[in-house]
């Protein structure tokens, strides 16, 4: 027999194989891509064909298995870019190494292989590896084995009970006489009786070893059960290898980089806003929750964290003609969300699932769920969909069209190990720093009162946070937070209360300059002069200089919007019929210092040229033109009263219905 290989010579057309025997003298070309060897004319391959042959040598040849280690992971708003590096002793002529145990989810069109030395990378390919569906049915296997030995043991037990049975029968049946009429001797008939008493016990106790016997087997075959289901449970774990062809003239050592792209790994934002009070700067601190399913963990990486989305088109958009024509009209605002509540439960058994992931799909907002399963995310529009996802169940997609939504995630089809909901933050050495839904990753040398050094890059399109310490991710779906950076930032600090919609009056915090932070839209925890407040939302979907935050209510400062009594009029002018509304507005600062406060309230704006809006009454402040909104700004010293007015009538046709609030 003979061995195959790939002779490689220069041909007109780029990246061709020729394809021969060993032991050829030589390899001549006669016509374009036709060469001649030993009289067997031989014709170009496709690359496809090469590429065919290159994969069917590669599976007869196992090749160098590689060790590699992750160095780096950058990780996008939606997937994560893995470099891996190994040291690698080359052989002379041509071998294949295979990097194995990678991800199973890489995107076979993002690898990339870099090496420097005296050689040449001839291929590389990428192939999934179940060689632990092997090593799982031959554990299975052996279960087996030992639970046909258990039964063979119990069946021999079960035989002895059969055998004893079988005796005893014999000896109850047995008649005590000596087959005449003449009665035994009184003494013969006792020994008999004795005899057979002392045998049926023991029996009897003989049965009861057995018994135990068989009691005990059983128990050592449900072992063996649990572990086949156990095994089955953990379901089959796949790994994926890439193989790279090389040709090398000597011997030699070379690094090798391997890199690429695997789908099942994110972040997102989440900030914590603190103000101490409203004479004092506000402090950011910047924390993304990393969470991956690829495979494989990231142990001591470098962790770099980008704003980019590879799953994102990246494809411009174009604009097509909008074309009008006569339809239905339709007015009124449709009233919006800002947030949504809920309960996550498993939907096999109805438990509480704490440490789900929840989503504003196509966004970088998301939020974890709490022990109870309970969550709640802030909302940045009304077209909002939600998705779930946790390890171990189906991912579901829910439209955000109510304030409360519960869910039920159902068990995953590819079953996982049994989840244990408990967040670890790992240090180098692997010690639990904390527990919890979500937790904080720590590094060995971190110090809690000293800034993780993080070094902000940006890019043509995107913004990266390379930190300086290495991390570990677990490849098991749980949140783990990073802190990114933390901002000392001037604010200007005014409350706010639109009394039409809420009486209750929030106090809020202008922001300029803001886009110099790299913020993304996220979740915020609130904390006011050391109390924890609420959450808010930062939306950076605005295109103003000005960040707007809500930092929560104050009971302190009272509000009251009523329609004062008889002011509420209606009135008849030949064809017209005319409603006059008359709010009062009362304001009262029961704090101990003086508030700014912005207090808006509107007038209704008519769409129609026969239905007229008149402002009668504004306090000094003008409406606007489009939207009807009437601001008033004022000072309002500590437990003073100021009160405003707001009157408007509105004219329209007697034949027509308006409803005027």
């Amino acid at each position: 027999m003979f061995q195959h290989k790939f002779i490689y010579g220069k041909v007109h057309a780029p990246a061709s194989f020729i394809y021969a025997a060993p032991g050829n003298p030589g390899i001549s070309e006669i016509t374009d891509g036709v060469y001649l060897t030993e009289g067997i004319m031989f014709k170009k391959l496709s690359i496809a064909a090469a590429l065919f042959f290159i994969a069917a040598a590669t599976r007869a040849d196992e090749g160098q298995k590689v060790a590699s280690k992750v160095q780096k992971v950058t990780v996008f708003l939606n997937g994560a870019q893995v470099s891996r590096t190994a040291l690698v002793n080359i052989n002379p002529g041509t071998s294949t190494l295979v990097f194995e145990n990678l991800s199973p989810g890489i995107d076979v069109q993002s690898i990339q292989v870099n090496a420097g030395g005296d050689f040449t990378i001839l291929s590389v390919n990428h192939e999934l590896d179940f060689a632990d569906n092997d090593i799982r049915q031959k554990n299975i296997q052996a279960i087996e084995a030992k639970q046909k030995l258990v039964r063979n043991k119990i069946a021999l037990q079960n035989n002895m009970l059969s055998i004893y049975q079988e005796e005893a029968n014999t000896l109850a049946k047995n008649p005590i006489s000596n087959g005449t009429n003449v009665a035994l001797d009184p003494v013969k008939l006792k020994q008999t009786l004795d005899f057979q008493t002392a045998r049926l016990n023991e029996i009897k106790k003989n049965q009861q070893v057995v018994n135990d016997q068989i009691d005990l087997l059983n128990d050592e075959l449900q072992g063996y059960d649990k572990q086949i289901a156990e095994i089955n449970r953990a379901g089959v774990k796949t790994t994926s290898n890439v193989l790279v062809t090389v040709s090398s003239k000597a011997p030699l050592q070379a690094n090798f980089t391997l890199s690429y792209l695997v789908r099942n790994a994110s972040w997102f934002p989440t900030y914590d806003i603190r103000a101490k009070n409203v004479n004092s700067p506000i402090t950011i601190v910047y924390k993304a929750n990393v969470s991956q399913k690829t495979g494989e963990d990231w142990k001591s990486a470098k962790l770099t964290l980008s704003t980019g989305n590879p799953a994102v088109n990246g494809a411009k958009p174009e604009l097509t003609p909008t074309y009008l024509n006569f339809g239905m009209y339709y007015s009124g605002a449709t009233a919006s969300l800002t947030k949504v509540m809920g309960r996550v439960v498993a939907g096999d058994d109805g438990q509480a699932l704490p440490g789900v992931a929840i989503r504003v799909k196509g966004t970088s907002i998301g939020a974890v769920s709490d022990a109870g399963g309970n969550y709640s995310i802030q909302l940045p529009n009304v077209n909002a969909v939600l998705t779930y996802s946790f390890v171990g169940y189906e991912t579901i997609e829910r439209q955000a069209n109510t304030p409360l939504i519960n869910v039920a995630l159902n068990p995953s089809s590819k079953q996982l190990n049994e989840v244990v909901v408990v967040g670890y933050g790992f240090s180098s050495d692997y010690r639990s720093e904390s527990t919890g839904a979500v937790s904080v990753i720590k590094s060995k040398a971190l110090v809690s009162t000293v800034p993780i050094e993080v070094k902000k890059e940006e890019n043509q399109t995107n913004i990266e946070f390379n930190i300086a310490n290495p991390y570990t991710v677990p490849s098991d779906g749980k949140q783990y937070a990073v802190e990114i950076s933390q901002y000392n930032i001037d604010a200007t600090y005014q409350y706010y209360v639109a009394p039409k919609l809420s009486t209750d009056v929030f106090l809020t915090a202008q922001l300029t300059n803001w886009n110099k932070y790299s913020f993304l839209s996220g979740e915020a925890n609130l904390f006011f002069e050391g109390t924890y407040i609420g959450k808010s939302l930062i939306n950076t979907d605005a295109t103003t200089d000005t960040l707007n935050l809500s930092l929560g209510t104050d009971k302190n400062i009272v509000v009251t919007r009523t329609l004062e009594k008889g002011l509420v009029m209606r009135q008849s002018s030949g064809s017209n019929q005319k409603e006059t509304r008359n709010w009062l507005i009362d304001v009262k600062n029961r704090k101990s210092q003086p508030v700014n406060l912005l207090v808006e309230d509107q007038v209704p704006v008519s769409q129609n040229k026969d239905i007229e809006v008149e402002a009668q009454e504004t306090s000094g402040a003008k409406p606007d033109v489009t939207t009807g909104k009437i601001s008033w700004n004022f000072m309002l010293n500590s437990l003073d009263e100021k009160k405003v007015k707001l009157k408007y009538q509105v004219k329209y046709p007697k034949n027509q219905s308006v409803i005027v609030q």
